[in-house]
This record gives C-alpha cells, structure tokens and sequence, in this order.
C-alpha cells in the first residue's frame, strides 16, 4: 500500500511540475506579445496626427526678428527648421530625409543638412546636394501675420527643385 502511495505522490508531482512548466511558457509568450506590441506602437504616427485638417495646425514658431538673416533655426517640437535668407525671406523645411525618414541635422560649418542614416546632403534651401536622397526636403507654407512667423504644418509640400515662390517674404 505503500508503494502505491509513493507512485501517485510522484505521478501528481510530475503533472504539477509540468503544469508550472506549461504555464510559465504561456505567460513568456504573452510578456514577449505585449514587448513586441509596445515597441511597435511606439513607432506608429498617433492618429490625431494623420487625422489633422488643412489650417488646422497653423503654429506660431517666434517672432520675426527672432530670425536673423543668413541663419537656420531648427524648431524640433513641429519636425522642421525654418531658413531665413540674407534677404529676409522665409522658407519651412521639413526636417524628414525624403529617402527613409530620418532625420537631418543642421551643419553651419558647411551650410548644409546632413543625413545621418545614409550621407544625403542638402543646401540650405533642401536641394539634394549628394544622394541617395530622391528629391529635395520637402517644406510648409510659411505664414507672416502681426510681426510672427506661423507655419502650416498640415501642408506639407513634395517638390522636385526649389523656386523662389517657395519663399515667404515680409510686406
């Protein structure tokens, strides 16, 4: 009688064990879903961005005598870097590489944008300067009201060259 003690104490030892084991791969499983569902979240535009309506997101980014001419002023919170050339017009370009989104930093030693990612060069305009970048940056419209510079982050405009109508200049 003993002996079978013994056997069904191991036997439900043994289930329990791999019971435990069954459920800890579960629960893995399950941490590692959620890891991965995370991350990926994290990567996806919010929907309150791709849901913004035309002059819905004029941003006030400073005053215009903030912006001396000649300078390049990166506004990191609305994703773009507002140029004001040396005859005071305004340009807004996009601080996303058009090649795979990354994004371009301001180099004023060599007036010019680089991409980090994979070496495409821009001027200060956003002209590709050196590939593989497919066209140049794209840019906002650029709005002058009341002594403010305001963009239209909404509008965001794909070019193939920059032309002066791109500029907004002061009245």
């Amino acid at each position: 009688m003993k002996n079978t003690t013994e056997n069904s104490g191991a036997t439900r030892e043994k289930g329990r064990r791999e019971f435990l084991k069954k459920a800890w791969k579960i629960l893995g499983v399950v941490a590692v879903a959620e890891f991965v569902f995370f991350f990926v979240s994290l990567l996806k535009p919010s929907k309150e961005l791709k849901k913004s309506k035309p002059g819905s997101t004029v941003r006030i980014i400073g005053n215009i005598e903030e912006f001396l001419p000649g300078t390049v002023t990166p506004d990191r919170i609305n994703k773009l870097y507002i140029l004001r050339d040396s005859e005071g017009g305004f340009l807004a370009l996009s601080l996303i590489c058009p090649h795979l989104g990354c994004s371009v930093l301001w180099d004023e030693t060599k007036k010019q944008f680089d991409c980090p990612c994979h070496s495409s060069a821009f001027d200060s305009y956003g002209v590709v300067l050196s590939s593989p970048a497919p066209r140049p940056l794209d840019y906002f419209p650029v709005i002058l009201e009341e002594g403010k510079v305001k963009v239209d982050v909404s509008q965001k405009a794909k070019r193939r060259k920059f032309e002066t109508s791109q500029m907004t200049y002061a009245i």
